[in-house]
């Protein structure tokens, strides 16, 4: 059967996405054979010239975006009410022309999908970039007493003034880690990059500092599938989640705004794990 309906990621770069075998796995499945699922890398000095010729000429339902676009494509499309409040969109439906951000969806539905309790629970997220912001966004949603760790203490404030400012969240605190370990942490969210592949070996968590007993450790890394903080969870009696599910999740809302369609998720799963074992 003919393409009839393509979809994609765009991003610079973007030959990394295993996005394509998760959605194209799925369209098979479900046996949406005239669906397609590419990549699309575009340099960001040209995000809105893509988008017109992607929506125009390129025939394209709607793109996923991912770094460094986020943000650059608001300008260029009607923003929910979530996109707005994250200052980011990550899903676009060029029918409409409107955009939405599925990674709060993905991150919450992963916690409670893997059985993690969040309202009236103390949740300490490290790292104050969009990830985190999505984090905290969802978290606060759900109930749960948010704690806000960042290198760089500043930028976590302007971050959570910023919410304040778009979405009314309020009472996050920003402490350091020291502080903050000495807390009752049922989890901890990492939502930075250290640990990611190729620098396995870095751990957002010092040794220095003690880990909190018992606490549930939720990484947004996927690469690798374990991480040494993961570990440090592990090694003090709490539990260890990765972030493939999240990001299988966020594909998931993504994949039902385009088609109307619940996708199968194990099948998301399953595409991605083998894409993953491919690379390593």
């Amino acid at each position: 059967m003919a393409i009839t309906h393509k979809v994609g990621v765009i991003g610079w770069p973007v030959e990394h996405s295993i996005s394509p075998q998760m959605h194209n796995a799925a369209f098979a499945a479900l046996g949406l054979t005239d669906w397609l699922y590419d990549r699309i890398a575009i340099p960001p000095d040209i995000v809105g010239n893509s988008l017109r010729t992607l929506s125009g000429e390129g025939g394209y339902v709607g793109l996923n975006v991912t770094v460094p676009h986020k943000q650059a494509v608001m300008r260029y499309v009607r923003p929910d009410e979530r996109a707005t409040a994250l200052g980011a969109a990550n899903t676009i439906d060029f029918r409409d022309n409107t955009a939405t951000n599925t990674d709060v969806a993905g991150l919450i539905d992963d916690l409670v999908a893997n059985d993690v309790s969040l309202s009236g629970e103390n949740v300490l997220v490290l790292g104050a970039g969009g990830a985190a912001r999505a984090a905290v966004y969802g978290l606060v949603q759900a109930g749960a007493h948010v704690t806000v760790v960042n290198r760089t203490p500043d930028k976590a404030q302007v971050m959570l003034a910023d919410l304040t400012l778009s979405a009314g969240i309020r009472n996050v605190n920003v402490r350091s880690l020291e502080e903050a370990a000495q807390d009752d942490i049922a989890l901890v969210v990492n939502c930075t990059p250290v640990g990611m592949w190729p620098h396995e070996d870095a751990c957002p968590w010092p040794d220095a500092v003690p880990f909190p007993s018992g606490a549930t450790v939720y990484d947004m890394i996927y690469r690798p599938r374990f991480t040494r903080l993961m570990a440090k969870a592990e090694a003090n009696g709490g539990r260890a989640i990765g972030g493939l599910g999240m990001l299988v999740r966020q594909g998931a809302a993504s994949f039902v705004i385009w088609t109307g369609v619940e996708p199968p998720v194990d099948v998301m799963f399953e595409a991605a794990e083998a894409s993953l074992a491919e690379k390593q």
